[in-house]
This record gives structure tokens, sequence and C-alpha cells, in this order.
């Protein structure tokens, strides 16, 4: 197994509490990861990380290469290697796939481990969303996506899912169990994941053992209680869990 990080910007708590101030920016976030996902400066739309290319959807679903320049307060990357790849079948949403990407880390005795995985694959349906920049101060995110989210579906379209998963026991550094982006094949449509119907994938799972933190470096970080967020609403916002 190679020896590969996660590098994740701020934490989880943080953005859900409604810090979305720029902590780094897309240029250096592409110096320590060529694969990941989070999001842009005052939640300025979904971001996914592939092939070393930073992508930035859209409030409708529309896909753009984010500016070198732009503000990043959430993000977790890794510089994807090929620890294991596997062929998946066919899953009629998106918590069957799940259960088989818990069974293939469980396989390895992965779980209390993160893990970056690629899925390039045929989708019957992926329900998504995404959001446009709302500038806020201790707004929190639920609020925000309550303003701005946009949900849109994406019908028998090739392209890649880039999931992350955390360890329960790291729930508030980032969302426990499995997080979901999507870009397209041809780069033009993507968000984040609440729903999909996959028809075939080919799979690469990268097992990680280590994180770099970067936390914000500015004063106003420290005016939030970031024991505040609940799981609850972490689940809605980041699963999609009512």
């Amino acid at each position: 197994m190679s020896m590969n990080k996660m590098y994740q910007v701020s934490t989880l708590q943080a953005l859900m509490l409604g810090y979305s101030r720029p902590v780094i920016s897309v240029a250096e976030l592409l110096a320590h990861g060529d694969t990941g996902l989070g999001t842009f400066e005052d939640v300025d739309g979904e971001m996914i990380v592939l092939d070393g290319v930073c992508y930035r959807a859209t409030e409708n679903g529309a896909v753009e290469v984010a500016k070198p320049d732009k503000g990043v307060p959430f993000s977790a990357v890794c510089k994807m290697s090929d620890d294991r790849t596997t062929e998946l079948g066919q899953f009629e949403n998106i918590d069957s796939l799940k259960s088989a990407l818990n069974n293939l880390i469980e396989e390895h005795f992965g779980l209390n481990s993160m893990h970056m995985v690629r899925i390039d694959g045929e989708f019957e349906l992926v329900d998504a969303r995404s959001e446009s920049s709302y500038k806020s101060m201790h707004v929190s995110l639920k609020d925000i996506l309550g303003k701005t989210q946009k949900a849109f579906q994406f019908e028998n379209v090739k392209g890649t899912l880039v999931c992350v998963y955390f360890p329960d026991y790291m729930d508030g550094i980032n969302a426990a169990g499995w997080h979901l982006h999507f870009v397209s094949d041809d780069k033009t449509r993507g968000g984040h994941v609440f729903e999909l119907k996959m028809k075939s994938g080919w799979a690469v799972i990268d097992k990680i053992n280590s994180i770099e933190l970067k936390l914000p470096d500015e004063p106003i970080f420290d005016t939030y209680s970031l024991k505040n967020a609940s799981e609850d609403e972490v689940k809605q916002v980041e699963q999609g869990k009512h």
C-alpha cells in the first residue's frame, strides 16, 4: 500500500457553522492533491478535483475550470495512486453503492482509515445539487443552501464519481461515511450527488492513513464554536439525509 496523505482545508464543522472565507487558493490546493472535492469561497458551487484539474459545478449544474486564484474554504484532496482497482456492476441507488464500497474497504480492514475512490462509470441517473455565492458571517451552511441550492438530474450520462470516506470517529473534521461529487466525461455537468442509478463502473480505491489539516489563519476563525453543528444537520447537508 502506498503511503498516501489526505490534505484537508479547514473542517466540516467550521463550514457547517458558516465559515466560508478563503483559507487557500485553488492553485495552492492543487499542489497537495490531484483528486478530491470541496467547495469555494462563499459556498460558490461544488468542487470536483480530477486528474489535477479543479472543476466548479455552478448553481445550474454546468461545470467550468476553477480559476487558480479562487478561494477555498473547505476541501479534501489526495495524490491518487492505484492501490486497488475493481470492476463494479449495477446499483439502483446511492445507498447500495455506499454499502458495496463499505464492503470493499472492510475486506482490507479499512473502516477506521480514510479513503479516496474514483469511479468511472455509466449512469442511468445522477441526482445532484450545487449552489451560488452567498456572502455571510456566522450564517449556517444549512441556511445558506436553503437560499441558494438548486437541484438537477443528469440522465444516461457517462462520468466520474469522486468519493471520499471518513471513519465515524473523525466526524466533524469531515462527514463520517461517504461523500460523492460527480463530473461528466465531457466536463460540462456535475455537482454534489444525492442519488444515482449506476449501470456499470470501474473503481480505483486509495486507503489513506495520514492527514494534513490546514486551518484558517485569521483571528475570526476562533469566534466559531465548532461543537455546535449538529449531526443531523451534517447528514442533511452533506449526505442528503433528512
